[in-house]
């Protein structure tokens, strides 16, 4: 019955979700993606709103904006995603402690649907994830951006 017991035990902590499990982790463990969004514009290195239903007659740019902490000296990939496939991507250096980088996208007429841009670091670990719907407005529609509330903080330089 010890045995039994011991056999239980060893399996509860070698199987996933056991007590010993060992969770992957960044190569960069203090890496992160401090703000993102999907926005209309940037303006002096900040978002001027966040979409989430993007709705604009195409061709229609959009904007994909990411605030970086802790990967000065490593590269950054914007991978921009349509319904499953990559489409672009887009290399960024990180030349500080706290580095803010957009890429664009033009989206073109049969490109509606699921969108979506993943942050990766130089060794293909993704950081981060966002997403969003492209939908041409009909006749008279919004563009579905939200503006971006006042903070009152100032912007920092890169």
């Amino acid at each position: 019955m010890k045995g039994l017991l011991c056999g239980f035990w060893l399996l509860a902590v070698l199987l996933p979700g056991g007590s010993s499990a060992v969770e992957p982790r960044s190569p960069v463990p203090d890496a992160q993606v401090a703000r993102a969004r999907f926005t209309t514009a940037v303006v002096d290195r900040e978002p001027v709103d966040q979409v989430v239903i993007f709705s604009a007659p195409p061709p229609a740019e959009i904007y994909f904006f990411t605030d970086l902490r802790h990967l000065e000296g490593r590269t950054v990939i914007h991978r921009w995603e349509h319904d499953g496939q990559v489409l672009m991507q887009k290399r960024f250096e990180v030349k500080g402690p706290r580095w803010r980088v957009f890429s664009k996208k033009e989206l073109d007429a049969g490109q509606e649907g699921e969108w979506s841009v993943t942050v990766v670091d130089e060794s293909g670990w993704p950081l981060y994830t966002e997403l969003f719907r492209y939908q041409p407005p009909e006749a008279g529609a919004a563009t579905g951006a939200v503006p971006e509330p006042a903070n009152g903080d100032s912007p920092e330089s890169e």
